[in-house]
Protein backbone atom coordinates (compact mmCIF):
# COMPACT_ATOMS: atom_id res chain seq x y z
CA UNK A 1 0.00 0.00 0.00
CA UNK A 2 1.58 3.31 -1.06
CA UNK A 3 0.95 6.68 0.59
CA UNK A 4 -1.87 7.62 -1.79
CA UNK A 5 -3.63 4.29 -1.20
CA UNK A 6 -3.18 4.63 2.54
CA UNK A 7 -4.66 8.14 2.58
CA UNK A 8 -7.62 6.85 0.63
CA UNK A 9 -8.10 3.97 3.06
CA UNK A 10 -7.72 6.33 6.00
CA UNK A 11 -10.43 8.59 4.58
CA UNK A 12 -12.69 5.56 4.16
CA UNK A 13 -11.96 4.50 7.71
CA UNK A 14 -12.67 8.00 9.03
CA UNK A 15 -16.04 7.86 7.30
CA UNK A 16 -16.80 4.52 8.93
CA UNK A 17 -15.90 5.95 12.33
CA UNK A 18 -18.14 8.95 11.73
CA UNK A 19 -20.99 6.65 10.77
CA UNK A 20 -20.63 4.79 14.06
CA UNK A 21 -21.46 7.95 16.00
CA UNK A 22 -24.97 7.99 14.56
CA UNK A 23 -25.83 4.31 15.07
CA UNK A 24 -27.87 5.07 18.17
CA UNK A 25 -30.08 7.41 16.19
CA UNK A 26 -31.54 4.85 13.82
CA UNK A 27 -32.72 1.27 13.84
CA UNK A 28 -29.91 -1.09 12.82
CA UNK A 29 -28.73 -4.50 14.04
CA UNK A 30 -26.38 -2.49 16.27
CA UNK A 31 -29.12 -0.33 17.80
CA UNK A 32 -29.62 -0.33 21.60
CA UNK A 33 -32.02 -2.70 23.31
CA UNK A 34 -35.55 -1.34 23.66
CA UNK A 35 -36.67 -0.15 27.09
CA UNK A 36 -38.13 -3.03 29.09
CA UNK A 37 -41.88 -3.00 29.64
CA UNK A 38 -41.43 -5.12 32.77
CA UNK A 39 -37.93 -4.90 34.31
CA UNK A 40 -36.44 -8.23 35.29
CA UNK A 41 -33.66 -9.42 37.56
CA UNK A 42 -30.76 -10.75 35.47
CA UNK A 43 -27.51 -12.50 36.45
CA UNK A 44 -24.69 -12.29 33.93
CA UNK A 45 -21.91 -14.87 34.27
CA UNK A 46 -18.61 -13.37 33.13
CA UNK A 47 -17.29 -9.82 32.74
CA UNK A 48 -15.62 -10.32 29.40
CA UNK A 49 -16.88 -8.16 26.55
CA UNK A 50 -19.91 -10.41 25.98
CA UNK A 51 -20.99 -10.11 29.63
CA UNK A 52 -20.15 -6.42 29.86
CA UNK A 53 -22.01 -5.66 26.63
CA UNK A 54 -25.06 -7.64 27.75
CA UNK A 55 -24.93 -6.09 31.22
CA UNK A 56 -24.63 -2.58 29.84
CA UNK A 57 -27.52 -2.93 27.37
CA UNK A 58 -29.75 -4.66 29.94
CA UNK A 59 -29.04 -1.93 32.48
CA UNK A 60 -29.78 0.77 29.90
CA UNK A 61 -33.06 -1.04 29.17
CA UNK A 62 -34.04 -0.81 32.85
CA UNK A 63 -33.31 -4.32 34.13
CA UNK A 64 -31.74 -5.16 37.50
CA UNK A 65 -28.37 -6.68 36.59
CA UNK A 66 -25.65 -8.45 38.59
CA UNK A 67 -22.42 -9.49 36.83
CA UNK A 68 -20.32 -12.30 38.33
CA UNK A 69 -16.63 -12.45 37.35
CA UNK A 70 -14.14 -15.08 38.52
CA UNK A 71 -11.11 -12.90 37.81
CA UNK A 72 -10.11 -9.74 39.66
CA UNK A 73 -10.36 -7.70 36.45
CA UNK A 74 -12.84 -7.17 33.62
CA UNK A 75 -12.23 -8.06 29.99
CA UNK A 76 -11.80 -11.83 29.89
CA UNK A 77 -9.69 -12.60 26.84
CA UNK A 78 -9.25 -8.88 26.17
CA UNK A 79 -6.12 -8.35 28.23
CA UNK A 80 -3.35 -5.76 27.84
CA UNK A 81 0.08 -6.60 29.28
CA UNK A 82 1.98 -3.62 30.74
CA UNK A 83 4.49 -5.36 33.00
CA UNK A 84 7.44 -5.96 32.85
CA UNK A 85 7.87 -3.61 29.90
CA UNK A 86 9.85 -0.34 30.05
CA UNK A 87 8.92 3.22 29.06
CA UNK A 88 5.19 2.65 29.47
CA UNK A 89 5.07 0.21 26.53
CA UNK A 90 2.36 -2.41 26.34
CA UNK A 91 1.31 -5.45 24.31
CA UNK A 92 -1.94 -7.33 23.83
CA UNK A 93 -2.42 -10.84 25.21
CA UNK A 94 -5.79 -11.20 23.53
CA UNK A 95 -7.71 -8.99 21.12
CA UNK A 96 -5.55 -6.74 18.95
CA UNK A 97 -7.48 -5.06 16.17
CA UNK A 98 -10.83 -3.55 15.27
CA UNK A 99 -11.51 -3.88 11.53
CA UNK A 100 -13.30 -0.87 10.08
CA UNK A 101 -16.36 -3.02 9.24
CA UNK A 102 -16.82 -4.08 12.89
CA UNK A 103 -19.31 -1.30 13.44
CA UNK A 104 -20.59 -2.51 16.80
CA UNK A 105 -17.11 -2.50 18.36
CA UNK A 106 -16.42 0.93 16.89
CA UNK A 107 -19.78 2.16 18.16
CA UNK A 108 -18.81 1.36 21.74
CA UNK A 109 -15.33 2.88 21.41
CA UNK A 110 -17.03 6.01 20.12
CA UNK A 111 -19.66 5.90 22.89
CA UNK A 112 -16.96 5.78 25.57
CA UNK A 113 -14.73 8.35 23.86
CA UNK A 114 -11.81 5.97 23.34
CA UNK A 115 -9.26 7.16 20.76
CA UNK A 116 -8.48 4.75 17.94
CA UNK A 117 -5.76 4.84 15.29
CA UNK A 118 -5.00 2.88 12.13
CA UNK A 119 -2.87 -0.14 12.99
CA UNK A 120 -0.43 -1.28 11.88
CA UNK A 121 0.93 1.55 9.72
CA UNK A 122 0.92 0.95 5.97
CA UNK A 123 3.62 -1.29 4.52
CA UNK A 124 4.44 -2.10 0.92
CA UNK A 125 6.04 -5.41 1.81
CA UNK A 126 5.17 -8.68 3.48
CA UNK A 127 7.71 -10.59 5.52
CA UNK A 128 7.84 -14.39 5.38
CA UNK A 129 10.14 -17.07 6.73
CA UNK A 130 9.43 -20.37 5.01
CA UNK A 131 11.44 -23.49 4.23
CA UNK A 132 14.47 -21.90 5.87
CA UNK A 133 14.33 -18.80 3.70
CA UNK A 134 13.61 -15.21 4.68
CA UNK A 135 11.46 -13.58 1.99
CA UNK A 136 10.47 -9.93 1.73
CA UNK A 137 7.56 -9.91 -0.71
CA UNK A 138 6.77 -6.61 -2.41
CA UNK A 139 3.21 -6.00 -3.45
CA UNK A 140 2.73 -6.57 -7.17
CA UNK A 141 6.07 -8.32 -7.61
CA UNK A 142 6.06 -12.06 -8.13
CA UNK A 143 8.17 -14.12 -5.74
CA UNK A 144 9.97 -17.39 -6.34
CA UNK A 145 8.48 -19.37 -3.47
CA UNK A 146 10.34 -22.43 -2.14
CA UNK A 147 7.30 -24.67 -2.65
CA UNK A 148 6.58 -27.26 -5.31
CA UNK A 149 4.08 -25.24 -7.36
CA UNK A 150 2.75 -26.00 -10.82
CA UNK A 151 3.93 -23.64 -13.62
CA UNK A 152 0.49 -21.99 -13.64
CA UNK A 153 0.57 -21.49 -9.87
CA UNK A 154 4.06 -19.99 -10.01
CA UNK A 155 2.81 -17.57 -12.66
CA UNK A 156 -0.27 -16.67 -10.62
CA UNK A 157 1.80 -15.88 -7.55
CA UNK A 158 0.47 -15.90 -4.01
CA UNK A 159 -2.21 -13.26 -4.63
CA UNK A 160 -3.41 -14.98 -7.77
CA UNK A 161 -3.59 -18.38 -6.08
CA UNK A 162 -5.52 -16.85 -3.19
CA UNK A 163 -8.03 -15.38 -5.63
CA UNK A 164 -8.42 -18.61 -7.62
CA UNK A 165 -8.50 -21.14 -4.81
CA UNK A 166 -9.99 -19.15 -1.93
CA UNK A 167 -11.73 -15.86 -2.77
CA UNK A 168 -13.65 -17.23 -5.76
CA UNK A 169 -15.21 -19.78 -3.40
CA UNK A 170 -16.94 -17.07 -1.35
CA UNK A 171 -19.67 -16.43 -3.90
CA UNK A 172 -23.07 -17.95 -3.14
CA UNK A 173 -22.70 -18.10 0.63
CA UNK A 174 -25.57 -15.67 1.23
CA UNK A 175 -25.76 -13.60 4.41
CA UNK A 176 -23.39 -15.42 6.75
CA UNK A 177 -24.64 -13.29 9.68
CA UNK A 178 -28.29 -14.31 9.24
CA UNK A 179 -29.90 -16.23 12.14
CA UNK A 180 -29.90 -19.94 11.41
CA UNK A 181 -27.14 -19.80 8.77
CA UNK A 182 -26.00 -22.31 7.41
CA UNK A 183 -29.29 -24.21 7.48
CA UNK A 184 -29.25 -24.68 3.69
CA UNK A 185 -28.35 -28.32 2.93
CA UNK A 186 -26.23 -27.24 -0.05
CA UNK A 187 -23.55 -26.20 2.45
CA UNK A 188 -23.31 -29.68 3.94
CA UNK A 189 -20.50 -30.80 1.62
CA UNK A 190 -18.47 -27.68 2.41
CA UNK A 191 -18.90 -28.29 6.11
CA UNK A 192 -17.79 -31.93 5.89
CA UNK A 193 -14.47 -31.09 4.23
CA UNK A 194 -11.47 -29.43 5.86
CA UNK A 195 -10.04 -26.16 4.60
CA UNK A 196 -7.14 -27.98 2.95
CA UNK A 197 -9.52 -30.41 1.24
CA UNK A 198 -11.49 -27.44 -0.08
CA UNK A 199 -8.36 -25.94 -1.65
CA UNK A 200 -7.47 -29.28 -3.25
CA UNK A 201 -11.05 -29.63 -4.56
CA UNK A 202 -10.50 -26.36 -6.43
CA UNK A 203 -7.33 -27.65 -8.07
CA UNK A 204 -4.64 -26.48 -5.68
CA UNK A 205 -1.45 -28.54 -5.67
CA UNK A 206 0.08 -29.82 -2.45
CA UNK A 207 2.67 -27.04 -2.66
CA UNK A 208 0.00 -24.39 -3.14
CA UNK A 209 -1.97 -25.70 -0.13
CA UNK A 210 1.19 -25.55 1.98
CA UNK A 211 1.98 -21.99 0.87
CA UNK A 212 -1.60 -20.73 1.30
CA UNK A 213 -1.65 -22.28 4.75
CA UNK A 214 1.30 -20.16 5.90
CA UNK A 215 -0.34 -17.34 7.79
CA UNK A 216 -4.05 -16.78 8.33
CA UNK A 217 -5.28 -20.23 7.27
CA UNK A 218 -2.92 -21.95 9.70
CA UNK A 219 -3.93 -19.70 12.63
CA UNK A 220 -7.08 -21.68 13.49
CA UNK A 221 -7.35 -24.89 15.49
CA UNK A 222 -4.50 -27.27 14.70
CA UNK A 223 -3.97 -25.81 11.26
CA UNK A 224 -5.49 -25.94 7.81
CA UNK A 225 -6.37 -29.66 8.04
CA UNK A 226 -8.29 -29.37 11.31
CA UNK A 227 -11.28 -27.10 10.72
CA UNK A 228 -14.36 -26.90 8.53
CA UNK A 229 -14.01 -25.33 5.08
CA UNK A 230 -17.36 -23.65 5.71
CA UNK A 231 -15.93 -22.01 8.84
CA UNK A 232 -13.03 -20.67 6.77
CA UNK A 233 -15.37 -19.31 4.11
CA UNK A 234 -17.61 -17.60 6.66
CA UNK A 235 -14.64 -15.95 8.37
CA UNK A 236 -13.29 -14.73 5.03
CA UNK A 237 -16.72 -13.54 3.86
CA UNK A 238 -16.89 -11.29 6.92
CA UNK A 239 -13.57 -9.73 5.88
CA UNK A 240 -14.62 -8.82 2.33
CA UNK A 241 -15.51 -5.22 3.24
CA UNK A 242 -12.54 -4.77 5.56
CA UNK A 243 -10.31 -1.92 4.35
CA UNK A 244 -8.32 -0.99 7.45
CA UNK A 245 -7.81 -2.04 11.05
CA UNK A 246 -7.78 0.15 14.11
CA UNK A 247 -6.22 -0.18 17.55
CA UNK A 248 -7.36 1.53 20.73
CA UNK A 249 -4.67 4.00 21.67
CA UNK A 250 -3.31 3.11 25.10
CA UNK A 251 -4.40 -0.53 25.04
CA UNK A 252 -7.39 -2.66 24.08
CA UNK A 253 -8.27 -3.22 27.76
CA UNK A 254 -9.50 0.39 27.90
CA UNK A 255 -12.73 -0.82 26.26
CA UNK A 256 -13.71 -3.36 28.97
CA UNK A 257 -12.50 -0.92 31.63
CA UNK A 258 -14.85 1.72 30.23
CA UNK A 259 -17.77 -0.70 30.42
CA UNK A 260 -16.73 -1.78 33.93
CA UNK A 261 -16.54 1.80 35.18
CA UNK A 262 -20.17 2.34 34.22
CA UNK A 263 -21.21 -1.01 35.65
CA UNK A 264 -19.02 -0.92 38.78
CA UNK A 265 -21.84 -1.31 41.36
CA UNK A 266 -23.15 -4.38 39.54
CA UNK A 267 -19.89 -6.34 39.11
CA UNK A 268 -18.75 -8.86 41.73
CA UNK A 269 -15.14 -9.84 41.10
CA UNK A 270 -13.47 -13.08 42.21
CA UNK A 271 -16.90 -14.71 42.20
CA UNK A 272 -16.67 -17.99 40.30
CA UNK A 273 -19.85 -19.82 39.34
CA UNK A 274 -19.72 -23.54 40.13
CA UNK A 275 -23.31 -24.54 39.33
CA UNK A 276 -26.10 -23.41 37.01
CA UNK A 277 -29.74 -24.36 37.61
CA UNK A 278 -31.87 -23.69 34.50
CA UNK A 279 -35.62 -23.28 34.84
CA UNK A 280 -38.68 -22.31 32.84
CA UNK A 281 -39.76 -19.40 35.08
CA UNK A 282 -36.44 -18.50 36.74
CA UNK A 283 -32.83 -19.67 36.95
CA UNK A 284 -30.26 -19.90 39.72
CA UNK A 285 -26.49 -20.01 40.05
CA UNK A 286 -24.23 -21.15 42.87
CA UNK A 287 -21.08 -19.05 43.17
CA UNK A 288 -17.94 -19.32 45.22
CA UNK A 289 -16.48 -16.18 46.78
CA UNK A 290 -13.91 -16.00 49.58
CA UNK A 291 -14.23 -19.77 50.01
CA UNK A 292 -17.97 -19.60 50.68
CA UNK A 293 -20.81 -20.82 48.49
CA UNK A 294 -23.82 -18.64 47.76
CA UNK A 295 -26.94 -19.31 45.70
CA UNK A 296 -28.54 -16.51 43.66
CA UNK A 297 -31.83 -16.65 41.74
CA UNK A 298 -32.99 -14.36 38.94
CA UNK A 299 -35.61 -14.13 36.23
CA UNK A 300 -32.90 -14.74 33.63
CA UNK A 301 -29.25 -15.79 33.51
CA UNK A 302 -26.81 -14.88 30.74
CA UNK A 303 -23.92 -17.35 30.53
CA UNK A 304 -20.90 -15.99 28.64
CA UNK A 305 -18.43 -18.67 29.71
CA UNK A 306 -16.38 -20.39 26.99
CA UNK A 307 -17.59 -23.94 26.45
CA UNK A 308 -14.12 -25.10 27.51
CA UNK A 309 -14.97 -23.77 30.99
CA UNK A 310 -18.73 -24.33 30.97
CA UNK A 311 -18.39 -28.08 30.37
CA UNK A 312 -16.68 -28.44 33.76
CA UNK A 313 -19.55 -26.78 35.68
CA UNK A 314 -22.36 -28.62 37.39
CA UNK A 315 -25.65 -28.03 35.53
CA UNK A 316 -28.88 -29.30 37.07
CA UNK A 317 -31.29 -29.98 35.55
CA UNK A 318 -29.03 -30.81 32.63
CA UNK A 319 -29.07 -28.91 29.38
CA UNK A 320 -30.81 -30.57 26.44
CA UNK A 321 -28.80 -33.34 24.74
CA UNK A 322 -28.10 -31.09 21.75
CA UNK A 323 -26.82 -28.24 23.93
CA UNK A 324 -24.82 -30.61 26.11
CA UNK A 325 -23.16 -32.16 23.07
CA UNK A 326 -22.30 -28.72 21.65
CA UNK A 327 -20.77 -27.60 24.95
CA UNK A 328 -18.77 -30.81 25.39
CA UNK A 329 -17.47 -31.06 21.83
CA UNK A 330 -16.70 -27.46 20.81
CA UNK A 331 -12.91 -27.24 20.36
CA UNK A 332 -10.70 -24.26 21.20
CA UNK A 333 -7.51 -23.08 19.53
CA UNK A 334 -4.40 -23.33 21.69
CA UNK A 335 -2.32 -20.14 21.59
CA UNK A 336 0.91 -19.40 23.48
CA UNK A 337 2.14 -15.82 23.08
CA UNK A 338 5.65 -14.74 24.00
CA UNK A 339 6.59 -11.04 24.13
CA UNK A 340 10.18 -9.93 23.70
CA UNK A 341 11.35 -6.39 24.49
CA UNK A 342 14.35 -5.01 22.57
CA UNK A 343 16.34 -1.87 23.33
CA UNK A 344 15.99 -0.72 19.73
CA UNK A 345 13.85 -1.58 16.72
CA UNK A 346 16.53 -3.15 14.55
CA UNK A 347 13.89 -4.10 11.99
CA UNK A 348 13.22 -0.39 11.34
CA UNK A 349 16.46 -0.22 9.36
CA UNK A 350 14.69 -2.20 6.62
CA UNK A 351 11.64 0.07 6.83
CA UNK A 352 9.57 -2.93 7.88
CA UNK A 353 6.40 -2.91 9.91
CA UNK A 354 6.76 -6.36 11.37
CA UNK A 355 3.98 -8.79 10.67
CA UNK A 356 5.93 -11.90 9.74
CA UNK A 357 4.27 -15.19 8.89
CA UNK A 358 6.35 -18.35 9.08
CA UNK A 359 6.30 -22.12 8.94
CA UNK A 360 8.32 -22.20 12.18
CA UNK A 361 6.77 -23.41 15.45
CA UNK A 362 6.05 -19.72 16.13
CA UNK A 363 3.83 -19.09 13.14
CA UNK A 364 3.41 -15.35 13.62
CA UNK A 365 5.78 -12.55 14.66
CA UNK A 366 4.16 -9.17 15.26
CA UNK A 367 5.36 -5.79 16.49
CA UNK A 368 3.10 -4.39 19.21
CA UNK A 369 4.88 -1.04 19.46
CA UNK A 370 4.58 0.29 15.90
CA UNK A 371 2.36 3.14 17.15
CA UNK A 372 4.05 3.54 20.55
CA UNK A 373 6.76 6.17 21.13
CA UNK A 374 10.38 5.62 22.04
CA UNK A 375 13.32 3.61 20.71
CA UNK A 376 12.35 0.30 22.32
CA UNK A 377 10.16 -2.27 20.64
CA UNK A 378 8.18 -5.38 21.54
CA UNK A 379 7.89 -8.35 19.21
CA UNK A 380 5.44 -11.15 19.85
CA UNK A 381 6.25 -14.70 18.76
CA UNK A 382 3.01 -16.68 18.67
CA UNK A 383 2.71 -20.46 18.68
CA UNK A 384 -0.65 -21.92 17.66
CA UNK A 385 -2.30 -25.33 17.78
CA UNK A 386 -0.07 -28.24 18.71
CA UNK A 387 2.98 -25.99 18.82
CA UNK A 388 1.08 -23.71 21.17
CA UNK A 389 0.44 -26.68 23.42
CA UNK A 390 4.14 -27.58 23.30
CA UNK A 391 5.20 -24.06 24.29
CA UNK A 392 2.61 -24.07 27.08
CA UNK A 393 4.40 -27.07 28.62
CA UNK A 394 7.62 -25.06 28.88
CA UNK A 395 8.71 -23.06 31.92
CA UNK A 396 8.51 -19.27 31.53
CA UNK A 397 12.25 -18.82 31.02
CA UNK A 398 12.31 -21.65 28.49
CA UNK A 399 9.44 -20.10 26.53
CA UNK A 400 11.29 -16.80 26.28
CA UNK A 401 14.56 -18.37 25.12
CA UNK A 402 12.70 -20.54 22.62
CA UNK A 403 10.83 -17.56 21.17
CA UNK A 404 14.02 -15.52 21.00
CA UNK A 405 15.73 -18.29 19.04
CA UNK A 406 12.79 -18.32 16.60
CA UNK A 407 12.79 -14.55 16.10
CA UNK A 408 16.56 -14.54 15.59
CA UNK A 409 16.12 -16.78 12.56
CA UNK A 410 14.06 -14.00 10.98
CA UNK A 411 16.28 -11.17 12.28
CA UNK A 412 19.82 -12.51 12.68
CA UNK A 413 21.74 -10.81 15.49
CA UNK A 414 18.65 -9.38 17.20
CA UNK A 415 19.48 -11.27 20.40
CA UNK A 416 22.10 -8.59 21.18
CA UNK A 417 19.30 -6.04 21.72
CA UNK A 418 17.05 -8.30 23.80
CA UNK A 419 16.16 -6.98 27.29
CA UNK A 420 13.30 -8.94 28.81
CA UNK A 421 10.30 -11.07 28.01
CA UNK A 422 7.00 -12.43 29.29
CA UNK A 423 4.45 -14.95 28.02
CA UNK A 424 0.75 -15.77 28.07
CA UNK A 425 -0.81 -19.16 27.36
CA UNK A 426 -4.59 -19.17 27.21
CA UNK A 427 -4.70 -22.96 27.64
CA UNK A 428 -3.40 -22.69 31.20
CA UNK A 429 -5.76 -19.84 32.10
CA UNK A 430 -8.44 -21.61 34.22
CA UNK A 431 -11.15 -19.14 33.12
CA UNK A 432 -10.42 -19.54 29.41
CA UNK A 433 -8.86 -22.96 28.70
CA UNK A 434 -8.13 -21.93 25.13
CA UNK A 435 -7.85 -18.79 23.02
CA UNK A 436 -10.93 -18.93 20.77
CA UNK A 437 -13.42 -21.46 19.47
CA UNK A 438 -13.34 -23.13 16.09
CA UNK A 439 -15.36 -25.88 14.40
CA UNK A 440 -14.02 -29.14 13.02
CA UNK A 441 -15.32 -30.57 9.74
CA UNK A 442 -19.01 -31.37 10.15
CA UNK A 443 -19.52 -29.24 13.26
CA UNK A 444 -20.83 -26.08 11.57
CA UNK A 445 -24.13 -27.83 10.94
CA UNK A 446 -24.14 -30.26 13.86
CA UNK A 447 -23.05 -27.95 16.73
CA UNK A 448 -23.42 -24.33 15.63
CA UNK A 449 -27.26 -24.20 15.71
CA UNK A 450 -27.27 -25.15 19.41
CA UNK A 451 -24.54 -22.88 20.79
CA UNK A 452 -26.62 -19.70 21.06
CA UNK A 453 -30.03 -21.26 21.72
CA UNK A 454 -31.46 -20.49 25.22
CA UNK A 455 -32.17 -23.28 27.70
CA UNK A 456 -35.23 -22.18 29.65
CA UNK A 457 -34.26 -18.91 31.35
CA UNK A 458 -30.54 -19.38 30.67
CA UNK A 459 -29.24 -17.41 27.67
CA UNK A 460 -25.86 -17.82 26.02
CA UNK A 461 -23.34 -15.32 24.72
CA UNK A 462 -19.64 -15.22 23.88
CA UNK A 463 -17.59 -15.06 20.71
CA UNK A 464 -18.31 -18.74 20.07
CA UNK A 465 -22.04 -18.00 19.66
CA UNK A 466 -21.58 -15.26 17.04
CA UNK A 467 -20.67 -15.23 13.34
CA UNK A 468 -17.67 -13.05 14.30
CA UNK A 469 -16.04 -15.84 16.31
CA UNK A 470 -12.65 -14.95 17.72
CA UNK A 471 -13.30 -11.19 17.59
CA UNK A 472 -14.41 -8.51 20.04
CA UNK A 473 -17.21 -7.86 17.56
CA UNK A 474 -18.40 -11.42 18.14
CA UNK A 475 -18.44 -11.04 21.91
CA UNK A 476 -20.30 -7.72 21.77
CA UNK A 477 -22.72 -8.95 19.09
CA UNK A 478 -23.59 -11.98 21.21
CA UNK A 479 -24.12 -9.89 24.34
CA UNK A 480 -26.46 -7.58 22.47
CA UNK A 481 -28.41 -10.56 21.11
CA UNK A 482 -28.79 -12.10 24.58
CA UNK A 483 -29.97 -8.76 25.98
CA UNK A 484 -32.60 -8.56 23.24
CA UNK A 485 -33.76 -12.11 23.93
CA UNK A 486 -34.43 -11.17 27.56
CA UNK A 487 -36.13 -7.86 26.82
CA UNK A 488 -38.32 -9.47 24.14
CA UNK A 489 -39.53 -11.99 26.77
CA UNK A 490 -39.95 -9.43 29.53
Amino acid sequence: MNRREFLGQAALAAASLSACSSLNARTTPDSPVARARTPKKVIVIGAGLAGLGAGYELTQAGHDVAILEARARPGGRVHTIREPFSDGLHAEAGALFIPNNHHLTLKYTNLFGLPVEPSPPPAATGLFYVRGRRIVATRGVNVEWPFDLTPDEAKLGLAGMWEKYVSAGLDGLGDVTAPGWPSDSRFEALDRMSASEFLRSRGASAGAVALLGVGYLDFIGDGIDSYSALLMLRRLALRRTEALRFAIRGGTDLLPKAFATRLAPQIRYQSSVVRIEPGETSASVVLKQDGRLQRLTADHVVCTLPCSVLKHLDVSPSFSPQKGRAVDQLPYTSVARVYLQFRRKAWAAENLTVTATTDLPTKWVFEHTANQPGPRGILEAQAIGREGQRVTQMAESERILFALSQVERIFPGIRADFERGVSKSWDEDPWARGAFAYLRPGQMRSLLPHLARPEGRVHFAGEHTSPWSGWMQGALDSGLRAAREITDRA
